[in-house]
């Protein structure tokens, strides 16, 4: 069927009390919106689904939801997993969030799987936790992430607490595609499936479990920090309110103070544009209550509090804000520094990044000597390393890429914003023990290590057309590569078309210039977006590096924009 017919079948087929039809008559004979809802379905891709909300193919709907859950059930079932291990829900405060998640319960339990689900909203991290915790087959986590309001989304793990990939995504899609939205799944009642001993509600032990599983990754003594550091805490109305709260008062920071009017879960997201702390409108709060409290550190989490972004304050006390490239770089440094002193850092240790995150934390790492591997973008990719390097005789040490993401234990397989926040008070803590600045703890691992710099530009390019244009540039990239972008020759492409050494298949083109900078630019799996990504480094002179960076971005930019 064309996009009309679709439009029209699911007008003739919704029932007339449903919400979703009222939705569609709304838009009779605004083409360009019908054609934006009923052109695709909503791709299943990175490590579930993600759109917006509402009706329609390509929007997250119960339709959709209960599409995807049928066809995860049934690859349970078909690929001989045993039911009664359980699968976990977690969900953060986005409209929808929980419903879908009970939604998607009753499908499994009516097909025979146990499930566990949390009460109220839960972090990512613990999710993941949780999954290798209870030796769950696996789990799903209904949100969004960082995407604006409008959004949900449905993150998929598997056993290993990872987000799915390779054949066992492909495996789920093949059954979903089995299946038709309209479809009629069987769903077994809430409280008879609690009574079946087929669902059952996580609470207070699983939670402690996680907390004592943060504090275990406490690089220092109380005797080497300073707890008098002053920390604020935004979890933008998302879920890591609680639980860095508490592992905070627990390890007696006295100092540590949440931004009220973001504390508590918020759908509508009121106090920012859309909640991504990568976004430096999310910090306008937290500055406000830092400079109130003269703090040393600002932290935000996004609403599923897997994503964390710092800001520390500068030699003028205005706060500059670190982006993922610093951010992963010195924590890399704090553990490996005090892993070393203390004996405890492994003889064979390895470092796990994306191929487009910048070498401040390889050069840290290799230092040290720590091994480093690459991974494609997302932790499905950065924890799904994890396996193989155990297997050759490594121990993970820490997993990160640039968009403000890491994984600083092994027990997590995914970004972990919780554990990651406590390890930057902690580290600030330190240094202001030493009597040293995070500002200045970072200067001296750009005089020690080079001055990287980087920056990132995105093209959001949403629809239809938009999609159109972003495939068009990749293609423009990748056969007409020009021999010098400005006055900087190119040295080297890589291609990851078709994979690239051990690294599989990805729509991503990287430039090498023969200065030493370098570009990367891909589509993003999760948004309607191409994104670019630049970086320079110079061993004196962070002023050379920023502008090797502003000429590389400037020239590039230009080709990508005249496509």
């Amino acid at each position: 069927m064309n996009v009309k017919e679709t439009y029209n079948f699911w007008l003739e087929n919704l029932p007339e009390e449903d919400p979703m039809k009222k939705e569609l008559l709304e838009i009779r004979g605004d083409e360009a919106e019908i054609t934006d809802r009923f052109y695709q379905d909503i791709v299943f891709g990175t490590a579930g689904l993600r759109g917006i909300c509402g009706a329609g193919t390509n929007r997250m709907n119960e339709l959709t939801v209960g599409r995807a859950t049928a066809g995860l059930g049934d690859y349970i079932i078909k690929s001989g997993q045993d039911k009664t291990r359980g699968v976990v829900f977690a969900y953060d405060c986005r409209y929808h969030s929980k419903e879908f998640s009970y939604l998607a319960a009753s499908i499994l339990t009516a097909k025979g799987i146990k499930v566990y689900i949390f009460p109220s909203l839960r972090p990512t991290p613990e999710l993941s936790f949780a999954i290798r915790e209870l030796n769950a087959v696996s789990g799903i986590n209904m949100t969004a992430s960082h995407n604006p309001k409008e959004y949900n989304g449905y993150k998929v793990y598997f056993d290993d607490g990872a987000q799915i990939s390779g054949e066992v995504s492909e495996g789920i899609l093949s059954e979903i595609q089995k299946y038709s939205l309209f479809d009629k799944f069987e769903k077994m009642d809430i409280d008879e499936a609690e009574k079946k001993g087929l669902l059952v509600t996580l609470g207070d032990d699983m939670d402690r479990k996680y907390l004592d599983y943060v504090k275990s990754l406490s690089q220092r003594e109380d005797p080497e920090l300073d707890k008098t550091v002053g920390v604020v805490y935004t979890p933008l109305n998302g879920a890591g309110s609680i639980p860095l709260s508490k592992v905070m008062e627990e390890r007696g920071f006295d100092n540590f103070f949440l931004v009220k009017e973001q504390k508590d879960p918020d759908p509508d997201f009121t106090t920012v544009p859309f909640p991504n702390p990568e976004d430096s409108r999310a910090f306008e709060l937290a500055e406000k209550l830092g400079k109130e409290k003269n703090a040393d550190v600002l932290i935000a989490t996004d609403p599923d509090s897997d994503r964390m972004a710092v800001e520390i304050r500068g030699p003028e006390g205005k706060y500059i804000p670190l982006n993922g490239n610093q951010t992963g770089g010195m924590l890399i440094n704090y553990m490996a520094e005090s892993s070393k002193e203390k004996g405890k850092l492994p003889p064979k240790s390895a470092m796990i990044k994306s191929i487009v995150t910048g070498n401040f934390g390889k050069t840290i790492c290799e230092a040290y000597g720590i091994a480093v591997y690459e991974a494609l973008t997302g932790f499905k990719n950065i924890c799904g390393r994890i396996p193989g390097i155990q297997e050759a005789g490594y121990t993970y040490f820490f997993g990160y890429e640039e968009s403000i993401g890491c994984a600083p234990g092994e027990k997590v397989r995914d970004k972990d914003g919780i554990s990651a926040g406590m390890l930057i008070s902690e580290m600030a803590a330190y240094y202001k023990k030493k009597g040293i600045s995070m500002y200045e703890a970072l200067q001296d691992l750009y005089k020690k290590y080079g001055y990287f710099s980087e920056d990132q530009v995105s093209f959001v390019l949403k629809g239809k057309e938009g999609q159109e244009k972003i495939n068009r540039i990749m293609d423009v990239f990748r056969k007409e590569t020009p021999a010098s972008f400005g006055d900087v020759k190119v040295s080297s492409v890589i291609d990851y078309l078709n994979g690239y050494k051990d690294i599989p298949a990805s729509n991503v083109l990287i430039f090498y210039m023969e200065d030493g900078s370098w570009f990367a630019m891909r589509p993003s799996g999760t948004e309607p977006k191409i994104k670019f990504y630049f970086y320079a480094v110079d061993p004196e002179n962070g002023e050379i590096s920023a502008q090797n960076v502003e000429a590389l971005k400037k020239a590039v930019i230009s080709r990508a924009e005249g496509v």
